[in-house]
């Protein structure tokens, strides 16, 4: 099982929950709405504050989305600073970011959401839980389909 699926299904079990907007509330991370122009969201430290940057100006699911990628930042990248690595060195961030598209779609559509609903399509419940189609394809459904 790769780390995304296992530290998204353990806050799951934590928190009782797989919305990122509580989650992140519940581990005291700060979210904050504003303009951000081109910018979906990112993550930062300020202060030994975590902090969810979410763009105000996105739909409620691509702010649902936004804010579980970059919760998965403040869980599996606390200490990496990808808006200067991306800004400022020729460091590629592709692989973080992967990391943080697979945890907030393992997130979203947890596998328990495949067995309530049984028999309906991957794409169907990712259109149904926010989650983009080119991204629904990083969760784990091997065993939903043996």
């Amino acid at each position: 099982m790769r780390k995304e699926k296992m530290a998204a299904e353990r806050i799951i079990k934590k928190y009782h929950t797989n919305c990122p907007f509580q989650i992140a509330r519940e581990m005291g991370v700060d979210i904050q709405f504003e303009r951000l122009k081109d910018t979906l969201g990112y993550f930062n430290t300020y202060k030994r504050i975590k902090i969810i940057h979410i763009n105000q100006e996105l739909n409620e699911q691509d702010q649902r989305f936004t804010c579980a990628h970059e919760l998965a930042h403040s869980v599996l990248h606390v200490a990496v600073n990808t808006p200067f690595l991306q800004r400022s060195t020729l460091f590629s961030v592709s692989k973080i970011e992967r990391e943080a598209n697979t945890f907030a779609v393992e997130l979203l559509l947890p596998d328990s959401l495949f067995q309530q609903y049984t028999g309906t399509t991957l794409f169907a419940l990712a259109e149904m839980c926010g989650v983009p189609h080119d991204l629904a394809r990083l969760k784990d459904i091997k065993k939903f389909t043996r």
